[in-house]
């Protein structure tokens, strides 16, 4: 009885995630499919979509860079010392995690735009709102705080014993982190940084409220498939989001192939 128990459980369990599985194949299929494939050829050639291409590695390769530079230290600054504020300063670097993208963008439109810092920057000259510098600093914005979370359990999990045996040898500090902690995390901060990557060739949200949505200014991946499907150019948006797609899956499939769970332990 207890067989026949399990057999069909096991059996309706399989079937779900089979169901599941095939519904979205046929989602995702259908959106690469359903265009003429001409049309979609001539949409992802175009010099729009092209633009778009080129403006989304550039922005989200730099605002990638970014992120590693603050979120290493941050994080093993949370990770490894005691001071004051730490876990007031742990909740508010996760805020943005928890926030709609949206959210997001206002509170940088508000900060950039009519504030008193937005005002200092426009007295120097420095005018962040609605150019390419925006959409880095809102991949930035956005992007960060998940880096930082990934790099500090990367870090909670070096034991720090190894650190405190550099430190008898002589090592300092930075030599510490730079020698033992940081290659001790290589695979996490490299999986990480893919992760991060991919996450701001694909962000909407706060890049539509910080950077606006101009054709050929502003026009990233996401933002052409909106400004697109605003106007009923499906080949378009669709070229859009066949490209993002593609970016998810090669992440994907990079991130199982070289951080796979037997390759992280």
């Amino acid at each position: 009885m207890k067989a026949c128990t399990g057999s069909w459980f096991k059996s309706l369990l399989v079937l779900l995630s089979g169901v599941l599985i095939l519904f979205f194949c046929l989602v995702f299929g259908g959106l690469v499919f359903w265009p003429d494939p001409q049309s979609l050829v001539s949409a992802l050639t175009s010099e729009e979509i092209l633009f778009s291409i080129q403006l989304s590695l550039f922005t989200a390769v730099t605002s990638t860079l970014l992120c590693a530079t603050v979120a290493l230290p941050v994080a093993y600054a949370l990770s490894r010392y005691t001071f004051p504020a730490k876990g007031f300063m742990g909740l508010v670097i996760s805020l943005p995690l928890s926030l709609p993208p949206l959210v997001a963008g206002i509170a940088l439109l508000i900060f950039f735009g009519p504030s008193f810092f937005g005002d200092l920057l426009r007295l120097i000259g420095v005018d962040i709102v609605y150019t390419t510098t925006a959409i880095i600093v809102a991949q930035f914005f956005v992007n960060v705080p998940y880096l930082i979370r990934v790099m500090r359990s990367a870090f909670d999990s070096v034991h720090p014993r190894y650190e405190h045996v550099a430190r008898t040898l002589g090592a300092s500090e930075p030599a510490v982190f730079f020698q033992v902690s940081l290659p001790m995390s290589r695979q996490a901060l490299l999986a990480g940084l893919t992760i991060t990557w991919s996450k701001a060739m694909g962000e909407f949200g706060a890049v539509l409220m910080l950077a606006g949505a101009t054709r050929m200014k502003t026009e990233t991946l996401p933002i052409a498939l909106f400004l697109n499907l605003s106007t009923g150019d499906l080949d378009f948006a669709i070229a859009s989001a066949t490209i993002l797609l593609a970016i998810s899956v090669g992440t994907l499939l990079v991130f199982e192939y070289w951080f796979g769970s037997k390759r992280m332990v």
